[in-house]
């Protein structure tokens, strides 16, 4: 088996389809490609993001623009991450309602000196 083939293998042990980017990456990217690919969210991009504006701020702090476009990214990507459809705010005030209703009456807990009836 070709070595380029054997690389290709997955854990699973198929074979990898060869991809978009494969004749423009050197074989080191390809093998960080595979893993980045395996990556769900973007917390680890969020966290590079804050590393990379403390670098920022500790070597070159008069850097306005590389500031002022990694808080941009930084804030778009925590929107992203905590953005919710309006299907999904619903669902959690249901689920809210539901546990309030459920368990915060029948024990006697109040809110704001009220009971939830």
């Amino acid at each position: 088996m070709p070595a380029e083939t054997e690389r290709r293998r997955t854990e699973d042990s198929k074979p990898r389809r060869p991809g978009f980017y494969d004749r423009v990456l050197a074989e080191a990217d390809q093998l960080d490609f595979e893993l980045a690919a395996g990556v769900e969210g973007i917390d680890d991009e969020i966290t590079l993001l804050r590393l990379k504006i403390k670098s920022i701020l500790e070597h070159d702090p008069e850097n306005i623009k590389h500031l002022t476009l990694a808080t941009d990214a930084l804030a778009r990507l925590i929107k992203t991450r905590y953005n919710i459809s309006k299907a999904q705010k619903k669902g959690l005030q249901e689920a809210i309602g539901n546990v309030l209703r459920d368990v915060a009456i029948p024990l006697g807990i109040t809110i704001g000196g009220n009971i939830i009836k």
